[in-house]
C-alpha cells in the first residue's frame, strides 16, 4: 500500500484562514516564534471533515475543542456557537465540497514562562481540499506495535486533543513507516491494546465488536459514531480492556478516525486479518451518514438527530 502523493506545502497556498476573528491571506497566517503553545505543547486542535459542503458533527468537534482548552488550563476567546459559525464560514469561503478543517488554539507570546495563565489565547481555522489518505487499491493497512505507549490517565490529559499527546503518536508513526508499515499500534501504560497514532481500534471477535474503553485513549467522535451505528444494527459492542494476545482471536480489525473514517487493518506485526463483512458494512453505513444519505443513529437514551441537523 502506498500513500497518496504529497500535496503542496501547506504554508504556500492561495486562499484565506480565519485567525482571531478575521480572515487573513493564507500565506500571512503566522504565529510568533516565541509563542507559548509552540514551546510547551499546550495547543489544542480538531480534525474535521467536510462532506457535501458541510462539516460532519461540527458542534461536537467545536465543543471538544473548547473542552480540550479547558483541560489544558485556558478558555477560548469565542463561544462554541461563534466558532462553529466561523468554521462554516471558512468552509464556504474556501468553496469546499469535500475537504478537511483544522481549528487550532494556542497561548501566544506575551511571556515564555512555563506557567502563563495570562497569555493571550489565539484561535485559527483553516479549510482545504482533502483526498483519501491512501491511493486507490486494497484498503487494508499494516500496523506495527510500537515501543511507545499511551500514558496513564493520571499522568497526562488523556481527554484533550492536544499537541502534547500527539508527539507520542508522531514518534510511533515515523518508526512504523520507516520499518515499512502504514501506521503504529500503541499499547497503554499497562501493556493493553490502546489505539493507533491518531485513530481508535476495534476488533471483531465471535460476532461482537470489542474496543478499548476511553480511559487511556481519546474518545473519538468517529469512534462514538461507529459504536452508535453498530448498536443501531444490533451488533453487540463491548468496551473493555484488551490484551495484545486477543488480536489472535479477532476475525477482523479496523480503525476509526476523522481522517481514516473506517479503515480495515490487514496485519498487525505477523498476524494477518481479512477484509471482513462487519468492517465493510460499518464503513458503508458511515459513508452514507456523513454524506447525508442516512440519519445519524442516536446513542442509547437519546432520540436520533436528522441528517439535516448535523451542523
Amino acid at each position: 500500500m502506498t500513500r497518496a502523493a504529497p500535496a503542496p506545502s501547506l504554508d504556500d497556498r492561495d486562499g484565506v484562514i480565519w485567525c482571531d476573528g478575521a480572515f487573513v491571506p493564507w500565506r500571512e497566517a503566522r504565529l510568533h516564534v516565541l509563542s507559548h503553545g509552540l514551546h510547551y505543547g499546550g495547543s489544542v486542535f480538531e480534525g474535521e471533515r467536510v462532506y457535501g459542503g458541510r462539516v460532519f458533527k461540527l458542534h461536537e468537534h467545536t465543543a471538544r475543542l473548547a473542552a480540550s482548552a479547558r483541560t489544558m488550563g485556558f478558555e477560548l476567546p469565542w463561544s462554541v456557537p461563534e466558532l462553529a459559525a466561523a468554521t462554516a464560514e471558512a468552509v464556504a469561503v474556501a468553496g469546499l465540497t469535500d475537504g478537511y478543517v483544522r481549528p487550532v488554539a494556542w497561548r501566544g507570546s506575551d511571556t515564555l514562562r512555563l506557567v502563563a495563565p495570562d497569555n493571550r489565547v489565539h484561535v485559527a481555522i483553516a479549510a482545504w481540499p482533502w483526498p483519501r489518505i491512501f491511493t486507490e487499491g486494497p484498503r487494508g493497512i499494516r500496523l506495527h506495535t510500537s515501543r511507545w505507549r499511551r500514558p496513564a490517565p493520571d499522568t497526562a490529559p488523556i481527554s484533550a486533543k492536544t499537541a502534547a499527546l500527539y508527539a507520542i503518536g508522531a514518534l510511533a508513526g515515523q518508526e512504523a513507516e520507516a520499518a515499512g508499515h502504514d501506521d503504529a499500534l500503541l499499547l497503554d501504560h499497562r501493556g493493553r491494546l490502546a489505539e493507533a497514532t491518531g485513530a481508535n481500534l476495534f476488533l471483531v471477535i465471535a460476532g461482537e465488536l470489542h474496543t478499548p474503553p476511553a480511559e487511556c485513549v481519546l474518545d473519538g467522535i468517529t469512534r462514538r459514531t461507529v459504536i452508535d451505528i453498530a448498536r443501531d444494527r444490533g451488533l453487540p459492542v463491548v468496551e473493555r480492556h484488551l490484551a495484545p494476545a486477543e488480536l489472535a482471536r479477532a476475525g477482523e480489525v479496523f480503525l476509526t478516525g476523522t481522517a481514516y473514517e473506517v479503515q480495515p487493518v490487514t496485519a498487525v506485526d505477523s498476524l494477518r486479518f481479512p477484509l471482513g463483512p462487519v468492517g465493510a458494512a460499518l464503513a458503508a453505513a458511515y459513508g452514507r451518514i456523513v454524506r447525508g444519505e442516512e440519519g445519524c443513529p442516536a446513542p442509547p437514551g437519546r432520540p436520533a438527530r436528522a441528517v439535516s441537523e448535523r451542523g
